[in-house]
């Protein structure tokens, strides 16, 4: 059995390619209440925290690429969503009051017992989750297994959260985190064998044979494996819209470098630096593995 990741592992930044990076800037910036923390050319770096914290900056959430060229890929490996975590019941009720007020279509919502969630995609068809968590304490187990369902939300109840809370939204809560991602993979037990046997995530649970969920430090998941799009299903072309890489979050130099040796072991190919380590799992999802702070 592999050697668990450290507890204090997350999902960091998730990197995507879109077609039209003003239209895919207005709709997140507009309807979603993300930030742009900075240009470089064709990406744009997004963040959290209201105009307030433009300045001051923080942690990426989201980077977008522009292709002018990018294609729509069926059928293939790749993202099946990225979860923005919000820190309360509020500011869910708060995204989906915005939501409402823009008009932007909604795709679905789910309470999964751990969490709450409202399902919808961007311009160029990336799906997105936003979602909030339930207290841990109040996580279901059966038998010490946790337990998660796709049951009905109760939207009137999220937004009755909003009654006394008629002040202007300024946007994602500062404490807005990227909590999980979804992806969408060729083979579960190739996918499993890498994400738990090499990296270290635990296995949380699964869904019959489609479907498993991973996580660091008895998270309900930070990864989602999936083959929705099917067994065997190939990766995207390059020049495909959506997912370039995600980020994995290790605490610190020691624990990335734990990771990396694991990976040499297993003779996987991967792009190294000091700080992070780019790899990428049997379905050709892209990892980049990262140290939040070196040590002293």
């Amino acid at each position: 059995m592999s050697e668990s990741i450290h507890p204090d592992t997350t999902i960091g930044a998730v990197h995507l390619t879109v077609s039209n990076l003003a239209r895919s800037l207005s709709f997140y910036q507009q309807a979603l209440g993300f930030i742009v923390h900075r240009r470089e050319g064709d990406t744009a770096h997004l963040g959290a925290g209201g105009p307030a914290q433009q300045e001051a900056g923080g942690p990426d959430l989201l980077v977008l690429t522009q292709r002018s060229d990018a294609r729509r890929a069926r059928g293939t490996t790749g993202l099946y969503h990225f979860a923005v975590l919000v820190p309360s019941r509020l500011e869910l009720a708060q995204s989906l009051r915005r939501i409402g007020e823009t008009r932007t279509p909604v795709q679905g919502f789910s309470d999964h017992l751990v969490s709450e969630a409202i399902y919808l995609s961007d311009p160029d068809d990336n799906g997105i989750e936003i979602y909030r968590d339930r207290p841990r304490g109040e996580w279901p187990h059966l038998d010490g297994q946790l337990q998660m369902a796709t049951d009905p939300l109760d939207v009137d109840g999220v937004l009755a959260e909003l009654a006394g809370h008629d002040e202007t939204w300024n946007g994602l809560s500062q404490e807005t985190v990227i909590g999980h991602v979804h992806l969408h993979v060729a083979d579960i037990a190739k996918a499993e064998a890498f994400y738990c046997g090499v990296l270290g995530f635990d296995l949380m649970l699964r869904y019959g044979s489609s479907a498993s969920f991973v996580s660091a430090g008895g998270y309900h998941h930070h990864i989602g494996l999936n083959t929705w799009a099917g067994v065997g299903a190939p990766p995207p072309p390059p020049d495909a819209i959506g997912l370039r890489y995600f980020v994995v979050r290790l605490p610190n130099g020691v624990e990335l470098s734990r990771v990396a040796d694991r990976v040499r072991q297993a003779g996987l190919d991967m792009e190294e630096s000091q700080q992070e380590m780019l790899v990428r799992d049997p379905s050709q999802n892209g990892v980049l593995l990262a140290a939040t702070a070196m040590d002293e």
